[in-house]
């Protein structure tokens, strides 16, 4: 099979949130943004050459409303299958955030009180359950859909046969992407130290580079520091 291209789909600015576009031999998404991105992606992945109706699978990293905000309408716009992790199966059916958000710092402590990150968005039921770790071969893609939790307890991470591992908010880029190139931690995780766990596991599989969430793509030695 031929590698995998990560295409980043801006959802809010260059990089402050991002979904991404997987092409391999059908397309796949990974993360839907937040509530009313679904036509905004829809036109990316046609900007980019693909047939939105040719996406194979929607993967939603997990279950923070930044990432899975328009999953529902992404579905009814390419007709694909959407994949989540069944510990986040409370978000995705209510359309809420587990509450209340467990900051990491002082930006977290002033993003929990953003009202739009307590909105309800429309909710969803996963066609395609995770449990562990997945491969993504059937639907087109040489690449394994590998649980990291601790940022939720359904976290889940993207990673190709060419290394490239599309990690959700397991790590994020300094303030939200806004400082090119510095891993950091992202504003909330529910349990820190499993976050931890998953992204020395994840970074032990030596990938290549880590396409974030929240800022552009990482360079794993640099994370590693």
């Amino acid at each position: 099979m031929s590698r995998t291209k990560v295409v980043p789909i801006p959802v809010m600015g260059r990089h402050n949130i991002n979904a991404y576009l997987l092409l391999g031999r059908r397309p796949v998404i990974v993360d839907a943004g937040t509530p009313g991105s679904g036509q905004k992606i829809h036109e990316e992945i046609a900007a980019h050459g693909v047939d939105p109706a040719d996406v194979s699978l929607i993967v939603i990293t997990h279950g923070h409303i930044d990432h899975f905000g328009s999953a529902a309408e992404l579905h009814r716009l390419t007709g694909a299958p959407v994949a989540g992790h069944i510990a986040d199966l409370g978000p995705y059916r209510s359309g809420r955030v587990r509450e209340p958000y467990l900051p990491t710092g002082p930006m977290g402590r002033l993003m929990a009180r953003n009202k739009n990150l307590h909105v309800q968005a429309e909710s969803f039921e996963p066609a395609v359950l995770i449990r562990g770790e997945t491969s993504l071969e059937d639907f087109g893609l040489a690449a394994r859909i590998m649980p990291t939790p601790g940022h939720t307890a359904g976290s889940v991470s993207v990673l190709t046969d060419d290394g490239d591992l599309v990690a959700g908010d397991l790590v994020a880029g300094s303030f939200m992407g806004l400082i090119p190139g510095r891993p950091a931690n992202p504003p909330f995780h529910d349990d820190p130290r499993q976050n931890l766990a998953s992204l020395r596991e994840m970074l032990a599989l030596n990938p290549t580079a880590l396409h974030v969430g929240h800022g552009a793509a990482l360079d794993p030695d640099r994370v590693r520091q």
